[in-house]
């Protein structure tokens, strides 16, 4: 190799480590653009930085840096010095858009999330969940206790489950079954994305009461109330019976083996005959793809996702061997892993009732 060579590869690997170690600094840059409503301000036309200040309470000044950096990030564009609009992935943080990710953003930005982070290698060599310890309970019981912070999650969820909910009804054979239930399902957006476009299916949301706050509203929204109903519980001690169909979307990676299998467990306990359990979450490779064609890696957001269950939960993301053994020691057979196409890097794993592990 020339040395030229060398020297272009050498200051590309360099250009890597500094874009990543400034990576907490853009996530702080989009929550403040989140908190100061920017996009929201600057609606669909150009606007002067100093404007926007205005709107937003804030000075010319630092708001044009804000906006600079924005525009460096890919989410404004500069057409004149200090004159701005909004890129097509930037107008994804105008809360006003159906597909918009600004509670996404402010959860995932959140003091409450980002403070556990802080001990990583603490939980790399313990294994210990490294938020239980930064805030005297456990991540769910913490939530429970700040119900601001419990809203901002539930909406958070949502809108990270939209995608899904948009591609599932038409990746799954939804219309061999009569009745599913979304176990750990939240706000409901998923099931009602299922429901809508299978008017054929009934459907249970089941999750705690405060997981189910906004339920009863996205039932209305799609029109599939009277066709879902929504039952609190714990999924821990019980699901309730009645579907051919149990569902869950990132629900097991919450949780670590042993919690999974419990949550498997009760599935099975209350699956007939030609039932079925689907599971939607991503499945990692045995071995770490990071070839252009491997949506999988989803530019390492999966495995950052895994290290946040880590930090901050005590579950992880798995692959297929995991989901496997997970399934078998809760009586469960897994059949097959299909990736969502449009909705990547989820699949869809399939689990049928077998033998327990050790039976």
């Amino acid at each position: 190799m020339a040395n030229t060579d060398v020297q272009a590869a050498g200051v590309a690997d360099r250009d890597l480590i500094v874009r990543l170690a400034f990576g907490s600094m853009a996530a702080q840059t989009l929550r403040a653009a989140v908190r100061l409503g920017v996009v929201e301000l600057m609606g669909d036309t150009p606007r002067r930085a100093a404007d926007v200040a205005g709107d937003a309470g804030a000075e010319p000044q630092p708001m044009t840096r804000l906006l600079r950096a924005l525009t460096g990030l890919g989410l404004l564009r500069e057409h004149a010095p200090g004159t701005f609009s909004v890129t097509p992935a930037g107008a994804l943080l105008d809360p006003g858009r159906p597909d918009s990710l600004t509670s996404f953003v402010r959860m995932f930005t959140e003091p409450a999330i980002v403070r556990a982070w802080e001990h990583l290698d603490g939980s790399i060599r313990t294994g210990e969940v490294a938020f239980d310890a930064v805030f005297g309970t456990d991540f769910f019981s913490h939530l429970a206790q700040h119900p601001e912070l419990s809203a901002d999650f539930n909406a958070a969820m949502s809108q990270a489950v939209s995608e899904a909910a948009a591609a599932l009804p038409y990746a799954f054979d939804f219309d061999r079954f009569t009745t599913v239930t979304d176990v750990g399902g939240g706000d409901g957006t998923l099931l009602a994305g299922v429901l809508a476009a299978h008017p054929g299916l009934t459907g249970t949301v089941f999750d705690t009461a405060q997981g189910l706050a906004e339920a009863p509203k996205t039932m209305a929204r799609h029109g599939v109330e009277e066709r879902c109903s929504l039952i609190a519980g714990d999924f821990f001690r019980s699901v309730p019976e009645g579907s051919d169909l149990y569902m869950m979307k990132s629900v097991l990676h919450d949780w670590t083996d042993d919690q999974a299998v419990t949550i498997l467990s009760h599935c099975r306990e209350v699956l007939p005959a030609g039932g079925l359990v689907l599971i939607v979450e991503p499945v990692l490779p045995e071995v770490v793809d990071t070839s252009a064609e491997a949506d999988v890696t989803d530019g390492g957001v999966t495995y950052l996702s895994d290290l946040n269950m880590l930090v901050n939960l005590g579950g992880r993301e798995r692959t297929r061997r995991d989901f496997e053994e997970v399934c078998h020691r809760a009586g469960l057979s897994l059949t097959s892993v299909t990736p969502l196409t449009d909705a990547a890097p989820f699949s869809l794993i399939e689990a049928v009732a077998g033998t327990r592990k050790g039976r």
